[in-house]
């Protein structure tokens, strides 16, 4: 039986002996699968990883050492050392190969502070967001003298493109500007959110209702679920929960059967009988309409709107991967350039849009044949400097912001408050009384008044 891999962040440890690679009997050695050993234990494998039992398909002295790797652990460590003879195909494939690798031990070096510890057992923060490192992570960990390993090559340039244009997109996002056309899209759909506290309630009441199979028609359901909500909310009205299960509707939950000249009957799917597969087809569906309205929303921004803080943040990732396609990378070009465009573009991103539009032209599909060796050090390259222009924006912005004296919490993004919904008592009367127990989310700026 496949053992488990190792945990991501692992990285510059074998995974079968648990010691640090270095520049001796230790050299870290990656295989076609991307699985990365020490040559030591490499020599004792029975022809085979043991993570994904791929075949090891030459002899272990013929696979180049991950000098990208190494660099990391070894201070001795000099380029000159990754020239060793390798067989690619004439001179001419040869020198690509060679930019490639250079290439990615390159961009290896954003991992340094992973690899650094400090004071207190710690490490350097990055530059670069913990899913950039994680992709960044997968290419480097690619080896180039096999097939699988550059079409993985390949691939995992792509993802780290595309995560990159996603992240300059939201960061030319005004947070509350976006959550309030969030909710203006959903309202235009006849849906409703109601708010993290509220919604958790509303979508519990109605799983009470029908997990055991029971078909009740929307009336009978939408009074049952405010019944229950009058003690604890009494501002919960029939249409707004009506709204909610036509937020449920629209994602396919429900098996409805018609009558005539009677109200069809809503019975859960047998699926979505448990809270969690319930909650995850709802959070799908407001992710897609947002998907269709251009809206571009980080997974830390979509627990925070959704759940009231970031801690579901892995959970809404898992939700927005399932949701992306091919086309998804154009869209985010051209929502980029608009961006740019209203912006100025003052730090010049613009450069970057050639490299994009080649990232985005290369086939994420698991089949995808090996790429000549002059196409992938183009895309190798185009990886190289769509990284560098993330990874200088994101400091001129850190550096902005620190000289404008800006809450560190603030820079980072784990205390940016957004609005989950509009609370009537504030647009109507400028003041909430609940203040903070309100299940309306408001601003930072708006509890402060509502005291």
């Amino acid at each position: 039986m496949p053992l488990q891999p190792p945990q991501w962040t692992e990285f510059l440890v074998c995974p079968i002996c648990t010691h640090s690679f270095d520049g001796s009997a230790l050299k870290p050695i990656s295989l076609a699968c991307s699985h990365t050993f020490c040559k030591a234990c490499l020599l004792k494998l029975q022809h085979k990883c043991p993570f994904d039992q791929a075949p090891i398909q030459r002899p272990v002295d013929r696979i180049p050492v991950n000098y990208a790797l190494l660099q990391l652990v070894s201070s001795s460590f000099s380029a000159e050392q990754n020239v060793a003879p390798v067989d690619v195909g004439g001179e001419a494939a040869l020198q690509h190969y060679l930019s490639a690798v250079k290439c990615i031990e390159e961009l290896a070096l954003y991992l340094k502070p992973l690899a650094t510890p400090v004071g207190g057992g710690g490490a350097v923060a990055s530059v670069l967001s913990r899913p950039m490192l994680r992709k960044l992570v997968s290419l480097v960990c690619c080896q180039l003298i096999e097939e699988d390993g550059r079409a993985r090559a390949m691939r995992a340039a792509r993802s780290m493109g595309e995560r990159s244009i996603t992240e300059l997109i939201l960061q030319h996002q005004n947070p509350q500007q976006l959550s309030a056309n969030l909710w203006a899209a959903v309202r235009a759909r006849g849906c409703q959110f109601l708010g993290p506290a509220m919604q958790e309630e509303v979508l519990k009441l109605i799983l009470l209702a029908l997990e055991d199979g029971s078909a009740l028609s929307r009336k009978v359901l939408v009074l049952f679920v405010v019944q229950r909500l009058e003690p604890q909310y009494p501002q919960a009205s029939k249409t707004a929960i009506g709204h909610v299960v036509q937020l449920l509707y629209r994602a396919s939950c429900f098996k409805v059967t018609k009558r005539e000249e009677e109200s069809s009957l809503m019975q859960l799917k047998d699926e979505f009988r448990t809270y969690e597969m319930l909650r995850r087809e709802h959070d799908a569906q407001i992710v897609q309409i947002a998907t269709e309205a251009g809206l571009r929303i980080s997974p830390e921004q979509w627990s925070s709107l959704l759940y009231g803080d970031t801690s579901r943040k892995s959970h809404m990732q898992s939700i927005i991967d399932k949701l992306q396609t091919p086309q998804s990378f154009n869209q985010s070009i051209n929502e980029l350039v608009i961006a740019l465009q209203r912006t100025g573009d003052p730090d010049n991103l613009s450069r970057l849009r050639h490299q994009f539009e080649l990232l985005a032209n290369i086939d994420p599909g698991q089949d995808s044949p090996a790429p000549s060796w002059e196409n992938l050090e183009a895309v190798l390259k185009a990886a190289r400097h769509v990284v560098q222009g993330l990874a200088d924006f994101a400091s001129a912005r850190t550096v902005t912001m620190a000289t404008t004296k800006a809450p560190v919490d603030a820079i980072a993004g784990h205390q940016v408050r957004y609005k989950t919904s509009l609370c009537r008592d504030l647009s109507r009367t400028g003041s909430c009384p609940r203040g903070s127990n309100c299940t309306f989310a408001h601003s930072q700026e708006e509890l402060e008044r509502c005291h």
